[in-house]
């Protein structure tokens, strides 16, 4: 038998279990119990029978998991039905954190979120990926070590924000806690005060953990980070609508019929259009989060999807109750041919009307709604709100649908002449005019660009395999660098005098460079210089810090080379380990105080010559 070569899945479409599910009102519904979107017939005339095919499923599928719904009662979790737009946000983001003060800017974030995107209702508080595995520290370690995030998290919740934390189920090659890591969440929860826990990579959490948490602290919340299955929306309130691919005329949310009441929050991290996700989450009356900064790679809104999601939060803000539990009708109304271009769902409850009205076409649309009874105008692939028969909101109005960039800027090296060879330093070769580094391509990109743009899921091999990133080299014309990295012995630390020193953050070594007259050799000189076999390299092996940090106003990060001894093992998310060729470079995202310096990251001293 020939067995056909698997072809190369393409990256820019949606895989088959991401596609929506189609409904056949006339065959078995089971089919939709694991379905992200229920598929919309292109016809209006199908659209009673699909409909009436949808309460039946909800019907049937309840009866087959014996659901109960008794958490969405609970009044400390009501708030989660109208947690509409969260924001997933970088711990040391420089809108959330001041690295030149050393502190947290709360304000500045939520301030930021009010006029760009219409405010937030919740964030989460990202830590430890993509930096996590570093050295042994674990992912708890990358909270509790960080100084005033209680006052954070303080601040934020009294600005009107639920705070969401971030647990790691992989994180399993790192420092091993006493307890299990269900009650270190639980414990974690309780001590800072959250509303709730993001289950990075997981559908849904192990038992145990809904139970070390509940007993910790009450009224917290889990989040997936996918497809929710049905027996467990009874006790996860919240989940992301992540990858899901629409119909045509677009589809309801599976989780979402099965129970209004539970939170879904859209996303499409690489795409630079949010247009189809925004229009789902609309007419399914749901949210959306929002997400600025993938792991130190730019991914951030164009000023017409940011224009749409305000016209959004106005109503979600109004009516956030009635999308939850009023009596909601998907595709209630349409005009615009058969597929309709424009179509709308009707939410009502105690005479009052919302309409979510949603306009597919590149044009402007005037003109009457088929089943509403009255005239509504629609922006060219916008949307608008009419409540009793008056629109409140319609967007967007010629905003500009161009991706935002954001390019990264190399900080200027540092100058330390001096008129001769310092001893233990030895003169570089000349530089070349370009410089091949080698990186893992992982989430965080390489200098600052989005390595998946409009890609679906990343997958192997596109996801960690290997790039090499050719680019002008950035030397000095003539440089002397340290054969060996700074020891414990010339910092006057304890312990084994000729080790490398670690545990200082870049700024740290910046200034012991400094006050020695010398700095740090950018990573095109350390990498110019060990391949040319001047370098030595002290026990335990640990990685160079280098003058390479790059800033693009939201994230910075610098360039690591050498590798180090320490390998965090049992996860493909971790950071690299184990020595490394000199063309390797690592992109470490910077933190802030009490979590920047690593045991396994030291530095070297580089000098400039006449």
């Amino acid at each position: 038998m020939t067995i056909a070569p698997e072809l190369p899945r393409d990256p820019l479409v949606p895989r088959p279990l991401d596609l929506p599910t189609a409904l056949d009102p006339d065959e078995r519904l089971e089919a939709l119990d694991g379905a992200k979107i229920v598929a919309a017939p292109d016809d209006p005339a199908d659209w009673h029978a699909w409909r009436e095919a949808l309460a039946r499923w909800r019907d049937e599928a309840r009866a087959r998991v014996a659901y109960d719904a008794a958490a969405y009662t609970v009044p400390e979790t009501a708030w989660t039905q109208t947690c509409f737009s969260v924001a997933l946000a970088w711990l040391w983001d420089d809108l959330l954190y001041d690295h030149e003060a050393g502190r947290f800017t709360p304000d500045r974030f939520v301030d930021h979120g009010e006029a760009e995107f219409g405010g937030f209702d919740g964030v989460v508080l990202w830590h430890a990926y993509p930096v996590i595995g570093i050295d042994a520290r674990n992912q708890f370690d990358f909270y509790r070590d960080v100084p005033e995030l209680h006052a954070l998290v303080d601040r934020l919740r009294a600005r009107g924000l639920r705070v969401f934390v971030d647990y790691n189920p992989w994180d399993v090659g790192t420092r091993r806690e006493p307890v299990s890591d269900e009650e270190a969440i639980a414990a974690l929860v309780a001590d800072l005060g959250v509303d709730g826990v993001f289950l990075d990579t997981m559908k849904e959490a192990r038992p145990e953990l809904r139970r070390a948490v509940d007993a910790a602290r009450a009224g917290v919340a889990f989040e997936g980070e996918s497809t929710l299955p049905l027996g467990r929306i009874c006790d996860h309130h919240l989940s992301w609508a992540q990858w899901f691919a629409d119909s045509d005329v677009p589809g309801v949310i599976r989780a979402r019929v099965f129970e209004q009441r539970h939170m879904l929050h859209h996303t499409r991290r690489w795409n630079r259009s949010h247009a189809e996700e925004l229009r789902s989450a609309w007419l399914n009356g749901v949210g959306v989060l929002v997400w600025e900064n993938v792991f130190g790679s730019w991914v951030g809104w164009s000023e017409r999807d940011k224009a749409v999601l305000r016209a959004m939060r106005v109503v979600q803000r109004r009516f956030g109750q009635l999308l939850a539990t009023g009596e909601w009708t998907p595709l209630a109304g349409h005009a615009g041919g058969v597929p309709p271009t424009v179509v709308a769902s009707l939410w009502s409850e105690g005479g009052t009307t919302l309409w979510a009205v949603a306009n597919r076409a590149d044009e402007p649309f005037a003109g009457e709604l088929a089943g509403a009874g009255f005239p509504v105008e629609v922006p060219a692939g916008g949307i608008a709100a009419y409540v009793d028969g008056e629109r409140v909101v319609a967007a967007p109005e010629g905003e500009s649908p161009a991706f935002p960039a954001r390019l990264p800027r190399r900080a200027p090296a540092r100058l330390a002449t001096r008129a001769e060879l310092p001893p233990g330093f030895v003169e570089a070769p000349s530089p070349t005019p370009s410089t091949t580094a080698v990186f893992r391509r992982r989430e965080t990109g390489t200098y600052g660009e989005a390595p998946y743009v409009e890609e679906w899921k990343p997958l192997p091999p596109r996801l960690h395999d290997f790039v090499e990133v050719p680019h002008p080299t950035a030397a000095a014309p003539r440089f002397a660098i340290a054969v060996r990295e700074v020891s414990n012995a010339e910092l006057g630390r304890d312990g084994e005098p000729a080790a490398p020193a670690t545990g200082l953050d870049l700024e740290e070594a910046r200034s012991y460079a400094a006050s020695v007259g010398a700095r740090l050799p950018t990573e095109d000189e350390w990498q110019l210089a060990a391949e040319a076999g001047l370098l030595e390299r002290a026990v335990p092996l640990v990685w160079n810090w280098t003058e390479s940090e790059h800033r693009d106003g939201r994230t910075r990060f610098a360039i690591l080379k050498g590798g180090a001894d320490w390998v965090a093992e049992g996860s493909d998310w971790y950071v690299d380990g184990g020595p490394q060729e000199p063309a390797y470079s690592l992109k470490l995202l910077l933190t802030g105080r009490g979590v920047g310096g690593s045991s396994s990251i030291g530095f070297r001293l580089a000098v400039d010559l006449p």
